[in-house]
């Protein structure tokens, strides 16, 4: 590749002077101008060192000034290509500008130079220093033919003018070239640099939501098997504990069966809850039956009065309400046998229009609504309500329900779970 010899100086340049060349990932287009430029003025110091051998200038003096004149500019091009960031010193156009006053000085022919010396004065020089220095170059032009036949046409004063003002204008075509160039080349640096951020954004982000989505799992896990595998295992311990307690052989084959059935059903929901299918109650989409059954097995195993009440009106619930619902009402079940000393429980699962609520009353001790929202520990799980009650609130609010509880110490208490119909989560899922 052919190196630019040096560039228009930016705005913040000193006087200048300083300038810095193209950078070498130049266009086609910029590295032909640049290559034409140089044949351009070889060509151009042959034929006038030809022209004024010729036309008897002394030979010695015409291939010391083509020579020189040529080193200058070659040096010009070789600093260009090296020094780092292309940094030149504007004076070596200068310098090559007195070499070319001294090769005129000795043949008017070496006027011809005058064209490559214009194309660099407008490529290098701000534009008002290009114009004087090209004035200054027709000048010379023109008094040339002058100080050397004594004579000069109006061919000799118009040629050199309209010569410099093609050269100007072919060299600001140049300049403005190279710069949108420079400047495409800045943009597209900084689309590859913010095409980069944006990439680590997104993995920020991918890494945000994964994140985000297992502790959502965990969460949902976590209640699973609070609502399924907890309760199954904490019933299992009150027979096996009122069976070595009674010491009554007779009921210890039931006491045996009903703790078969209980770690069987346990066994189910592991299975589907690391399956992440529907709970097993629910496979044949009956809420009101899986309920009923609950109901069933709990007067079975404790001996409590149970009744269920079912709207026939209630429609067809998805599948999510379903789990919802299913889930609260065995955690609010085990909480009643394990904590209410009930006699008397009633669940009552009804159509109330835009949602269904399911409500579940026992007569046992009751306890304090006030005292349980707040010592309740989330982390730990310690509190009046314990975990389930928390964990059936959380899981209804999911789909835009709620949980509404009232008690009182010796009152029994009573639970009212809604969901809407037309679900609306809360996470946005």
């Amino acid at each position: 590749m052919v190196p630019t010899l040096i560039r228009k100086p930016s705005p913040s340049s000193s006087g200048g002077r300083s300038v810095r060349r193209e950078p070498r990932t130049t266009s086609a287009t910029i590295r032909s101008m640049q290559l034409g430029l140089h044949l351009l003025t070889v060509s151009l110091i042959v034929i006038s060192a030809a022209r004024a051998a010729i036309s008897g200038a002394p030979l010695t003096l015409v291939i010391s000034s083509a020579f020189v004149f040529s080193c200058w500019y070659l040096a010009g091009i070789l600093v260009a290509g090296r020094v780092p960031e292309g940094h030149v010193d504007g004076r070596w156009l200068f310098g090559l500008a007195l070499l070319w006053f001294a090769a005129v000085s000795v043949s008017a022919e070496f006027a011809w130079l005058a064209f490559p010396l214009w194309l660099l004065a407008g490529y290098i020089l701000p534009w008002r220093w290009a114009v004087v220095f090209s004035a200054v170059v027709v000048g010379m032009v023109t008094a040339a033919p002058i100080l050397q036949y004594g004579a000069v046409n109006f061919a000799g004063i118009v040629g050199p003018i309209l010569g410099g003002v093609f050269a100007l204008s072919i060299a600001r075509g140049y300049s403005e070239l190279a710069n949108d160039l420079r400047e495409r080349q800045r943009l597209v640096i900084s689309l590859m640099h913010a095409q980069k951020e944006m990439v680590a954004l997104q993995e920020e982000l991918a890494q945000t939501q994964r994140m985000s989505g297992a502790h959502e799992e965990r969460t949902r896990i976590s209640r699973d098997i609070h609502d399924t595998i907890a309760q199954g295992l904490s019933s299992i311990s009150l027979l096996a504990t009122v069976a070595l307690e009674n010491g009554a052989k007779e009921r210890m084959p039931r006491t045996l069966s009903q703790i078969d059935a209980l770690a069987r059903d346990n066994l189910g929901d592991v299975r589907r809850i690391v399956s992440a299918l529907a709970p097993a109650e629910l496979e044949d989409r009956a809420l009101a039956s899986a309920l009923g059954r609950m109901l069933n097995r709990l007067e079975a195993e404790s001996g409590l009065k149970t009744q269920v009440r079912i709207d026939e009106r209630l429609p067809v619930l998805p599948t999510a309400v379903e789990v919802a619902l299913l889930r609260t009402a065995q955690s609010a079940l085990a909480n009643v046998r394990q904590h209410a000393g009930a006699t008397r429980v009633v669940l009552n699962l009804a159509d109330a229009g835009d949602s269904v609520r399911l409500d579940i009353v026992d007569d046992g001790c009751g306890f304090d609504v006030p005292a349980w929202d707040t010592t309740f520990e989330p982390l730990s799980g310690t509190g009046a309500g314990g975990y389930g009650l928390h964990s059936m609130r959380a899981r209804l609010r999911e789909l835009g329900g709620g949980l509404d509880v009232e008690s009182s110490p010796g009152d029994g208490a009573a639970l009212s779970a809604h969901v809407p119909l037309a679900l609306h989560p809360r996470d946005g899922s």
